[in-house]
């Protein structure tokens, strides 16, 4: 397959590769393709992935393309929190030195760079904003380009070719099998997942409370999934729907190792922009996503046939009606937070899970 962008030949002598990507779940799953061509592209080369305890709960036994994990330290603009992390001092002395490649897939490099060139890898890759230094190979930072795409265009500097576009990430049929068994679920399971890190990017309960109500109606089983910032949205559909018998509420319940199989055993999945729904992406679970615009340039599914996307088209603040197009560090947020993608009606939702459970067949 062609490289993406400006590619270039493959390093000389690569064993040990370290990826660079922090941050939250869909940080994550974006970057997995980008692993993925590496990879192929070194196949005798030992892949470390250095990021949060969110990446070897997700991916550990789930994936052949990541060989080991290293927890990062805290360090601005690559970990900003993390209880029990390990110093800088204690990272770099696991990490300085051990690697032929690394490879920054986080961010644009202002803080990253420099924190990867710690590693004294022979050769780096990676991004860069116009402020950020600059690594042996690098592409320009802007911020409109799909993340995943961004990440094969980073690893194409380093020889790697695409091999997938879609994250992957392996559950087994019987690990599908079990959790059914488990939830009692008779026939088709919907579920949902009412937030996402970003107030502004969440639809609101009311509206995944009428999913859930048409869902149980037409004899489904409805699952809720989310971490504790969920739990108040939880409640609020639970309060709109009663207690209905086939309603399983795993909201701040569930372990983050067991997410990937309980979202494998739906058979479509409704959510934000968030981790869940980009993580049902990667399990081969059908969804339907919430978006607003500008986030499905950076984070939308790529297919139609097994992914559907409602987009509202909100350009300014409801609040305050400030510019909100312009993001990441070329424009200040305001401090209000109303929903930008209310105006998605649950009517072309529901029409598209309909659609889905029709012609997308069963995997169990």
């Amino acid at each position: 397959m062609q490289l993406i962008g400006n590619g270039g030949p493959r390093f000389d002598d690569v064993h040990e590769v370290a990826v660079l990507r922090g941050g939250g779940l869909g940080d994550l799953l974006f970057a997995l393709p980008a692993i993925d061509a590496l990879a192929a592209a070194y196949p005798d080369a030992r892949v470390t992935l250095l990021g949060t305890p969110v990446a070897p709960a997700v991916l550990a036994g789930r994936t052949a393309s990541v060989h080991a994990f290293e927890e990062l330290p805290i360090a601005t603009g690559v970990r900003d929190s993390g209880d029990g992390a390990p110093s800088r001092e204690e990272f770099y002395a696991r990490t300085r030195g051990r690697f032929d490649l690394a490879v920054q897939l986080h961010g644009g490099g202002r803080n990253s760079n420099p924190f990867l060139l710690g590693l004294g890898a022979r050769h780096t890759v990676g991004t860069a904003t116009e402020d950020a230094e600059v690594l042996e190979r690098w592409v320009r930072y802007v911020y409109y380009q799909h993340e995943v795409v961004r990440g094969l265009e980073v690893v194409s500097l380093a020889g790697a070719a695409p091999v997938t576009l879609d994250p992957r990430v392996l559950v087994t049929e019987p690990e599908r099998a079990a959790v059914r068994e488990r939830l009692g679920v008779a026939d088709r399971l919907v579920a949902l997942h009412p937030g996402a890190t970003d107030p502004r990017r969440r639809w609101s309960p009311e509206r995944f409370a009428a999913i859930a109500r048409a869902r149980l109606a037409a004899g489904d089983d409805v699952l809720l999934v989310g971490d504790a910032s969920d739990r108040v949205a939880a409640d609020a559909i639970r309060a709109e729907l009663g207690d209905p018998a086939r309603l399983h509420d795993l909201v701040d319940a569930l372990p983050l190792t067991e997410l990937p199989v309980v979202l494998a055993a739906a058979d479509v999945m409704v959510g934000d922009d968030s981790g869940p729904r980009h993580l049902a992406v990667a399990v081969g679970t059908p969804t339907v996503g919430v978006f607003w615009f500008g986030n499905v340039v950076n984070a939308g599914p790529f297919d139609r046939g097994r992914h559907r996307v409602h987009m509202s088209y909100v350009t300014r603040c409801p609040v305050c009606g400030i510019d909100v197009t312009q993001v990441g560090w070329t424009a200040e947020r305001c401090e209000h937070d109303p929903s930008f993608v209310d105006e998605v009606t649950p009517e072309v939702v529901l029409a598209d899970v309909a659609d889905l459970l029709a012609t997308v067949a069963p995997r169990r």
